[in-house]
């Protein structure tokens, strides 16, 4: 085998088993789980679910309203009524300072992720701030997008793993949908922050004027500064990324040798 498919096959695996650790895997493990707790259905829960969340919160940040010997462990959480986010690894963290909110309890400001297939943190207190000044709570924004997420990946895992079982010039192009995640994922984000920003509501405290929230870096939202970071998710994206760009060239680079040998 020539030795271009050989480094093509070992980048898109590797790529394939991040996008799977990091995304894929959560997301098929805790998929409809909210929804169960939501419904009081909590011992439909199977304890895979509930294995694959507390590993994967392990570290996250969790509310200063939840009890210590909840931390990490889904059904003590469920019986405190804490507020649970999903088990795939954050893409993006937002959080606003807030004039109200003591700085001890929230250092960085009122913290909340942006998962493919949901968020954590303080949702709930984030979406007390949206209904002040107007605009809807989070779970209104990418209904369409937390559907399809996890159904997206899959597909998108067959692509790869066709990518390294067969060696096709035209199944070589499936590697740049994952090299495009990082930009998918900002781009779609953006659309988000701009629909909540310009369709707002009569129910604030106040009026503001029509605006595109801070995608990136530090910004206002009337009188709370924001604050936009990309964060483990992001980066795992990036490696993918990177991954799949090498796989793709480097299959480019052995059809034009063996082309040229021929």
């Amino acid at each position: 085998m020539h030795p271009s498919l050989i480094k093509a096959k070992i980048f898109a695996t590797l790529a394939l088993l991040i996008l799977t650790f990091s995304f894929t895997l959560p997301m098929i493990a805790f998929h409809g789980t909210l929804n169960k707790i939501d419904a009081g259905k909590a011992d439909e829960i199977s304890s895979f679910s509930k294995t694959i969340w507390n590993l994967y919160n392990q570290g996250r940040y969790k509310s200063v309203t939840t009890l210590k010997e909840a931390h990490n462990n889904l059904e003590k959480m469920i019986e405190s009524a804490s507020e649970i986010g999903v088990a795939s690894l954050p893409i993006w963290a937002v959080s606003l300072e807030a004039p109200n909110y003591p700085k001890e309890a929230f250092p960085q400001g009122i913290p909340v992720y942006f998962h493919f297939d949901g968020y954590s943190g303080e949702v709930h207190e984030m979406n007390t701030i949206n209904h002040y000044v107007g605009m809807d709570p989070m779970w209104v924004g990418g209904h369409f997008e937390r559907a399809i997420g996890i159904y997206a990946l899959l597909f998108l895992s067959l692509g790869i793993i066709l990518f390294i079982a067969y060696d096709k010039k035209y199944l070589n192009y499936i590697m740049l949908i994952p090299a495009a995640l990082p930009l998918i994922f900002i781009a779609d984000y953006s659309y988000w922050l701009y629909w909540f920003g310009h369709n707002l509501h009569d129910w604030g405290a106040f009026k503001i004027k029509p605006f595109m929230p801070t995608v990136f870096g530090d910004g206002k939202i009337a009188q709370f500064t924001t604050h936009s970071y990309p964060t483990i998710g992001f980066y795992m994206l990036v490696a993918v990324s990177l991954l799949s760009i090498l796989a793709f060239f480097a299959k480019q680079k052995a059809f034009k040798e063996m082309e040229a040998e021929k």
